[in-house]
């Protein structure tokens, strides 16, 4: 069993370099440049350096993923899995600075020397040129987090932890490929999702692979089972003196990577169709294309590999009434190791490869709106364009179909034990979410880039409309209802959703006049900072946008009308005041748009070329904010008096039965009072 712990990862890695050659000698990744070559140790080390980097990088962050919802803090596991995790990252760091090395060489060929003008050439590339921008943040990025998760080992710690890794995943997402000039957001959000699922289940096999290695499964708690002598069983005899918390049952910690793994399977296999189809229109089988399906016919065996074990070695044998030994798993997920190195390999070799769709900038050709916005101008917009029109966002795509999935999942749930959830808070869910996701993927999504005034309405739409839908949903209550509370000291779902509502910094924003505030203020500090322009600039800043201005609204709405647990909500008469004054702040940001004279943002929607009027435009952008903005909020001061009326009836329906039971006596008791102070 040892020398199968130390055998497999060195055997997955091996796999994957030869991998890599591979797929550099077919599709051409490595061949000697005509001008300028950096040599084969540049042109073959960057790839295989990109390939560890890559394992590494799955390694930590599947690790912590896997920490955080399948074992114990403060474990034996947890420890050792957070150690690993740690020591992963610090390989990824080194990696990641060979490749930043390589991609300076493959730029500068000149002799290294130490003078200034190498060093200046140093400057040059990582400071002002944007991919070397890229990997030096990501180099920063993973050489913190190294620091971070060595000092890391609550459970808390972890979970932020496991946050801040959408630092370097988006640094290494915005760096790949471009998918051509009009697939660029496309490519980024599609490769943002495969390395972030891709690690979670690759990673976290790895981790269970080393857990599986470590103990056998006859020597620990079946799935499920309870109780202290379960707590004994899971106890690890290695774990030093004065540890007593015991590890979590193998076949726990099996099931829940399993349910991991199922969706991530689910979503690396739609981001990479997205990936693909960007960056080749068809053209499948080029050699591109030849070594994406190869990819996805590794990721396809990777997840039959899960789906079989799902099923024989998490359930009793049919035929020995028990469950397949620790040796068994272990051998399995050897296995699933070395593939997985491979699919690392031709993933490194892929990214080498020439795309059929070119990856050029703009020409001299090239319209402004295509040098601004890397894409073609849009037909010219009319309510017809509204239905006809899309630009499918993978990112967005997937976190709606998450929301939608889960949410349904959970009324299933509690249907099939006979508890009831009313049919309009799916139904306001379910609206929410869809037009969230039309908000992102529809054809306001194709023109908001072009035009102010439709720009304008998005945001509406996503900081009012999407919050007064999903907030009637409850969907923190559902949760509560419908996830199952663990007792093995482990944090699920139901844990972390709980530690999240009722931690200091939700306290704080979520509070009535914190939130009113952030909702109110949004508009102003992003419209008139830098912030906008990073904004329309960046697709990272327009994730930003989306997540904050949902965000807030959300929090807003929750305050006023929301169902779901948190901050203690004002009396019904301060809401309404909180209402009155988002709808004047609303009104006076839009009549300063509908009166102002000068372009917000001049450079970007004055120079679109389209034929369009931007400051017009910029004034019909005011009015939507002023009119239509303003439609939620009437909708919530309505609801917010109806809810005011209802409570007042509750009251009085709670007064009278009050007074049938006592005779009417907390009256009787208050008139006495008042006769005795006038008899004085």
């Amino acid at each position: 069993m040892q020398r199968l712990r130390l055998l497999a990862p060195a055997l997955a890695i091996l796999a994957g370099l030869a991998a890599a050659w591979a797929a550099l000698e077919f599709g051409g990744g490595a061949a000697a440049q005509p001008i300028e070559d950096p040599g084969a140790a540049v042109r073959y080390g960057v790839p295989m350096a990109t390939m560890l980097r890559n394992l590494a990088i799955a390694a930590a962050f599947g690790g912590l993923v896997l920490a955080c919802f399948a074992l114990r803090p403060g474990s034996r596991d947890w420890h050792r899995t957070l150690d690993i995790a740690a020591a992963a990252s610090g390989i990824a760091a080194v990696a990641q600075g060979f490749v930043a090395w390589g991609g300076f060489r493959t730029v500068v060929t000149n002799p290294v020397t130490a003078t200034n003008d190498f060093g200046r050439l140093l400057q040059l590339f990582f400071v002002e040129v944007e991919t070397g921008r890229l990997m030096l943040a990501t180099l920063l990025s993973l050489a913190v987090l190294t620091v971070v998760l060595l000092v890391a080992r609550g459970a808390v710690a972890a979970g932020f932890t496991v946050a801040a890794w959408a630092v370097p995943f988006w640094f290494i997402a915005s760096g790949g490929h471009a998918g051509g000039t009009a697939g660029h957001d496309v490519a980024v959000s599609a490769l943002l999702l495969h390395l972030l699922f891709v690690s979670i289940w690759l990673g976290g096999l790895f981790h269970l692979g080393l857990l599986a290695w470590g103990q056998r499964a006859a020597d620990l708690p079946r799935a499920g089972q309870r109780g202290a002598s379960g707590a004994l069983a899971g106890r690890d005899a290695s774990a030093p003196l004065g540890t007593d918390v015991p590890n979590a049952a193998l076949g726990d910690v099996l099931l829940r990577y399993s349910s991991l793994a199922a969706a991530s399977f689910g979503v690396v296999a739609f981001s990479g169709i997205a990936s693909s189809w960007v960056r080749m229109e068809g053209a499948w089988f080029s050699d591109y294309g030849i070594l994406s399906i190869a990819k996805a016919v590794l990721l396809v065996v990777l997840g039959c590999f899960g789906a079989w074990q799902r099923m024989r070695l998490l359930r009793p044998a049919k035929t020995l009434g028990e469950r397949v030994g620790g040796t068994a798993i272990a051998i399995i997920l050897a296995l699933e190791l070395v593939v997985m190195g491979v699919t690392a390999g031709v993933a490194a070799g892929l990214a080498r490869t020439p795309t059929p769709v070119p990856e050029t900038p703009p020409g001299l050709e090239a319209t402004p709106a295509e040098i601004l916005t890397g894409k073609l101008l849009p037909p010219p917009f009319d309510a017809g364009r509204l239905f006809t029109e899309w630009s499918l966002d993978p990112l967005w795509t997937v976190i709606c179909a998450l929301f939608l999935f889960f949410y349904l999942a959970g009324v299933r749930r509690l249907a099939q034990r006979g508890d009831r959830w009313p049919v309009l808070r799916t139904l306001s869910w379910s609206a929410g979410v869809l037009l969230l996701w039309w908000c992102t993927s529809g054809a306001l999504n194709v023109y908001e880039e072009f035009q102010f005034s439709l720009h304008m309405l998005v945001h509406m739409l996503l900081g009012m409309a999407v919050p007064v839908l999903l907030v009637p949903g409850a969907p923190i209550t559902l949760a509560m209802r419908a996830i199952a509370k663990r007792s093995d000291g482990t944090r699920g779902g139901r844990e972390w959703i709980l530690a999240i509502v009722h931690s200091k910094y939700m306290q704080v924003i979520g509070h009535p006049i914190v939130s009113a505030g952030i909702f109110v203020l949004s508009l102003w500090v992003f419209y008139y900072t830098p912030i906008f322009e990073w904004a329309m600039n960046d697709h990272l800043g327009h994730v930003w946008m989306v997540v904050h201005f949902v965000g807030a609204g959300y929090l807003f709405v929750q305050a006023i009308i929301g169902i779901d647990p948190g901050p203690a909500r004002p009396p019904f008469a301060l809401r309404l005041v909180l209402l009155i004054g988002t709808m004047v702040f609303h009104a006076f940001f839009g009549l300063t748009l509908m009166t102002g004279e000068a372009l917000l943002l001049a450079d970007w929607f004055g120079a679109m070329g389209n034929g369009i009027d931007a400051l017009r435009d910029q004034q019909e952008g005011g009015g939507i904010a002023w009119s239509i903005g303003e439609i939620p909020t009437v909708i919530l001061a309505i609801i917010t008096s109806v809810l005011w009326a209802r409570s007042d009836k509750k009251e009085r329906t709670r007064i009278d039965r009050a007074a049938d039971r006592d005779g009417d006596a907390q009256r009787h008791a208050y008139n006495d009072m008042l006769e005795k102070m006038e008899n004085r």
